[in-house]
């Protein structure tokens, strides 16, 4: 078998928990970083966004991505040089980690021989980050809900309604601290009312995107699980909630750990942005705001050489 000298790859940004679906539910957006992986000595070129920030070295998660596929198909990972041009920005709770873990499990599948199934990319990509939330769809587009079973990460599809739009406002500022960080917000127990609260919720979330019963979203994107935890570490949180929704959002939440705040909108998108944008004007807080359409691509390989 002919095995590439360069593969590039294509991944999406994605957006997770979506209200009250914590570590579970999430969907991808029509944002994406491309990946160049060739065969020479190591180096890693960053373009665009995380390019000041983000590791250089075996630390960056494309290479753990690159590694790890390697190490599955049971041979060790040749020296490889890395280009990435990222459009996803990093530190925003828009799935930046599981776009470059993906990345490079994409890429390092294309080197070997390995069959690797999309069950097979699933589970790694979800072991290395911990849950399928973002990974789920990063690696099969859309809407998914990812579960843990036997030891093995699970999803399903979830239908989006036509002409969703996904209102974003990225603050300027990264957030505070690391996904694990702001995880350690989180109290390790929640009570009994806690979580059925949140239980119903993220069962009229699924059912309100796949029956196209928008109305729902408003109630169906509360949660009482991460987000009050949360908002001390993002003050602003609960004034763009109710900006985007008084301007005519259907729902919105946290996306992802933070800082970025994400509204589901099918009509007065623009009047949303503007409200959301001026509510953190406001509050002293300086970003930008993003109209994008939810994604029903994942991960792919665009060419190989």
């Amino acid at each position: 078998m002919n095995l590439p000298h360069r593969v590039t790859v294509r991944v999406p940004a994605t957006t997770a928990n979506l209200g009250p679906g914590f570590d579970c539910i999430g969907f991808a957006l029509d944002i994406w970083n491309e990946t160049t992986v060739e065969r020479a000595p190591f180096a890693l070129d960053i373009h665009g966004e995380g390019e000041d920030t983000l590791p250089r070295d075996a630390r960056n998660l494309v290479v753990t991505g690159v590694v790890t596929a390697f190490r599955v198909a049971g041979c060790p990972a040749p020296e490889f040089a890395y280009t990435c041009e990222n459009a996803i920005p990093s530190s925003s709770g828009l799935g930046s980690s599981s776009a470059a873990i993906v990345s490079g499990l994409l890429a390092g599948a294309a080197f070997t021989d390995h069959k690797f199934a999309e069950s097979d990319l699933l589970d790694l990509a979800a072991s290395i980050e911990g849950h399928p939330d973002n990974v789920a769809p990063a690696i099969l587009g859309g809407c998914q809900i990812g579960v843990r079973h036997e030891g093995r990460w699970y999803t399903d599809h979830v239908r989006l309604p036509p002409g969703l739009k996904a209102v974003i406002f990225i603050p300027d500022r990264s957030s505070k601290g690391s996904t694990i960080e702001t995880r350690m917000a989180l109290a390790p127990e929640v009570s009994r009312s806690d979580a059925v609260y949140n239980i119903g919720r993220a069962a009229m979330l699924v059912n309100a995107l796949s029956s196209g019963n928008l109305e729902a979203l408003r109630i169906a994107t509360e949660d009482r699980l991460h987000q009050p935890a949360r908002s001390h570490l993002f003050p602003y949180l609960n004034r763009l909630i109710k900006a985007a929704l008084d301007a005519g959002a259907h729902g919105a939440f946290l996306s992802g750990a933070g800082p970025s705040v994400m509204a589901l909108a099918t009509h007065r998108e623009m009047t949303v942005a503007y409200e959301m944008t001026e509510a953190a004007r406001l509050f002293g807080l300086t970003g930008k705001t993003r109209i994008v359409d939810p994604s029903l691509k994942g991960g792919h390989v665009v060419r190989t050489e």
